[in-house]
C-alpha cells in the first residue's frame, strides 16, 4: 500500500466532507464520503463525527475485503456499501452518500427519477433507480445499492437517501449535487403536469459525450 496515496485520499475526503456540510447536502453527522486508495483499500469518513471539526488524519483507512481499519476513530457504518461498490466498479474512485432533502423525499416515496434533465443524463447516465429498503450498513443494502448503480452515476436508497459515484471524488460530489437538483425539478414538475422524458438515444449520446469528450479532453 502506498502511504502517500493514503494521505492524498485523506485530504480529499476531508475537504469534500466539509464542502458537503457547507452545501446543505447533509444535516448533522448523516452521510459519508470515501475515496479509493487501490484495489484493496479505501479511505472513508469516521462514524458520527461533525465534519467541520475533522482533520485529514481523522479519515479512516479501511480494507475493502476484510473491513479491518486503521486509526483512532471508527469508520462509517456504511463501509460494506462503499466497499461493495468499489469492488464491483473498478473505474469508481470516489463515493458520496447523502440524506439530502429532495433526494430523500423521492427515496421516501419510493419513486425512481426518469431521465428528465441534460446534466442528469450526462453525469448520472440516465434514470435514477431506487435501491430496496434494507438495514443501513448491511450487506443486503450493499447488494441492493450495487444493483441500482449498474451503469449509473447515482441511485436512491429507499427511505434512506442517495448515493453517487465518480471516476474521481470531485466528480462523485458533482453527481450528488446534480441528483439533488434533479429530484427537486422532478417534484416541482408534478404541479404542472409532470416532466417530459429525454429519449433513450439522446440519453446515450449525452452520457457518452460527458464520459469521453466533455471538458479539456
Amino acid at each position: 500500500m502506498n502511504r502517500d496515496k493514503v494521505k492524498v485520499a485523506q485530504i480529499e475526503v476531508c475537504e469534500t466532507a466539509k464542502k458537503m456540510s457547507s452545501s446543505g447536502l447533509v444535516a448533522g453527522t448523516w452521510g459519508n464520503i470515501s475515496a479509493r486508495v487501490d484495489d484493496e483499500y479505501m479511505v472513508i469518513t469516521p462514524s458520527g463525527m461533525d465534519y467541520d471539526r475533522l482533520f485529514p488524519e481523522d479519515m479512516v483507512l479501511v480494507n475493502m475485503k476484510t473491513f479491518e481499519y486503521e486509526g483512532k476513530l471508527k469508520p462509517s457504518v456504511e463501509v460494506p456499501v462503499h466497499a461493495a461498490v468499489y469492488l464491483d466498479r473498478e473505474t469508481v474512485n470516489g463515493i458520496v452518500h447523502t440524506h439530502s432533502t429532495y433526494a430523500l423525499t423521492m427515496a421516501t416515496a419510493r419513486k425512481p427519477i426518469p431521465p428528465i434533465c441534460d446534466d442528469q443524463v450526462q453525469i448520472l447516465g440516465g434514470d435514477v433507480r431506487l435501491a430496496d429498503y434494507t438495514m443501513p450498513g448491511s450487506r443486503e443494502m450493499a447488494a441492493s445499492v450495487v444493483e441500482a448503480l449498474k451503469d449509473r452515476g447515482g441511485a436512491l436508497i429507499a427511505n434512506h437517501g442517495a448515493i453517487t459515484v465518480g471516476r474521481t471524488l470531485p466528480e462523485a460530489f458533482t453527481a450528488s449535487q446534480v441528483l439533488e437538483k434533479t429530484a427537486l425539478i422532478y417534484i416541482n414538475t408534478q404541479s404542472i403536469g409532470g416532466p417530459v422524458e429525454i429519449s433513450r438515444a439522446d440519453v446515450e449520446f449525452f452520457h457518452d459525450f460527458f464520459m469521453t469528450k466533455y471538458g479539456q479532453k
